[in-house]
């Protein structure tokens, strides 16, 4: 090597040398729809998408949720008739929360054999068998103080007897015939304790896709208000994770797949896409992402009061998503997205 290639890369040092101009390179391979399609470094799957549904006991008012237009609350049979309908758009899954007519201190309903999520899973898998079924785990919506675990006698969140009922309610869960587990609640060591019981109780094939990132956030709004989960006093930030912590959710995830967990998720998802991916790289199981209310609602305020165009926010919204690492997408657009690229 003479003196002028000292130091160079292989590359730099066998690149071809040109007088033609490649400043103009780029826009060659978007000139036209086809070209930008066959250059499309990533794409968003329909089967990829989870659509979530608010399930209503039978006191509960059912209808749209003012907050979030265009989503519902169900009657069982009513979500099982959705389901019906996402099927025939290719989605594949569902994520399924209760309105249930009955809470107290201790979170009865969520585990009774009758309750609407149990109901409604056996509902769903009658009609469209092959859908699958995810059933959120936490306790918000069952306890009439709106927290996530139930209380000790100064009012804190107690870990341990809170992890013995999620253990319940996910057995009943399971055997209504759900597909999934996705505990939300952030207990210490729920993925440990629930993979045990499960396992113990002749369930070792049941998947637990675990909320390992899950934010105290200010984009949880207008789902409070679909399952009336307003915490009374306090709030939830002793036991979901502080915003600004990214190493932190790193060893969550970590925390959760060591544990267990088949499935990590990052919630929620659009101030939150350098976790999707610091969590993807470091993942060896696949990594989900929640699209959740807040964002939802502000995309489709935006939208109605005509200052976007919603299906190509929406496109962006997801693709960044999947660009970012997520591999499954739990977002209130997966059916209207599914519609629109079903034309």
């Amino acid at each position: 090597m003479d003196a002028e290639g000292k130091g160079m890369s292989l590359t730099e040092l066998f690149r071809p040398r040109t007088t033609v101009d490649l400043s103009k390179r780029p826009r060659r391979l978007r000139g036209s729809a086809a070209m930008r399609d066959l250059v499309r470094e990533h794409t968003v799957r329909i089967s990829s998408l989870v659509q979530p549904l608010f399930v209503a006991d039978e006191g509960q008012t059912k209808g749209e949720i003012p907050s979030m237009p265009g989503i519902y609350r169900y009657s069982v049979d009513a979500a099982a008739s959705e389901t019906r309908e996402l099927q025939a758009l290719g989605i594949r899954a569902v994520l399924l929360f209760g309105v249930p007519d009955f809470k107290d201190a201790v979170a009865s309903s969520a585990h009774d054999p009758h309750g609407v999520v149990q109901r409604a899973i056996r509902a769903i898998k009658a009609a469209v068998p092959e859908m699958l079924v995810v059933a959120d785990l936490c306790n918000c919506e069952y306890t009439d103080h709106g927290h996530c675990g139930i209380l000790d006698e100064r009012g804190d969140v107690d870990n341990d007897a809170t992890l013995e009922v999620l253990g319940r309610t996910a057995l009943s869960y399971a055997e209504a015939g759900v597909d999934v587990i996705a505990p939300s609640d952030m207990m210490d060591g729920r993925v440990a304790y629930l993979r045990a019981t499960l396992d113990a109780s002749g369930y070792p094939a049941l998947p637990i896709m675990s909320y390992a990132v899950k934010f105290a956030s200010a984009f949880y709004g207008p789902f409070r208000e679909a399952v009336d989960s307003m915490p009374q006093f306090g709030d939830r930030r002793t036991y979901q994770m502080d915003p600004p912590n990214g190493r932190e959710a790193v060893r969550e995830a970590l925390l959760d797949i060591d544990e267990g967990a088949d499935i990590v998720m990052v919630k929620p998802a659009m101030a939150y896409l350098d976790l999707i991916r610091a969590v993807s790289e470091v993942s060896e199981v696949p990594v989900a992402c929640y699209n959740v209310s807040g964002e939802y609602a502000m995309v489709k305020a935006a939208a109605l009061n005509g200052w976007i165009d919603e299906e190509r926010i929406v496109d962006e919204l997801l693709v960044a998503f999947v660009r970012a690492g997520a591999d499954i997408i739990i977002t209130y657009f997966a059916k209207s997205h599914a519609q629109r690229h079903q034309r």
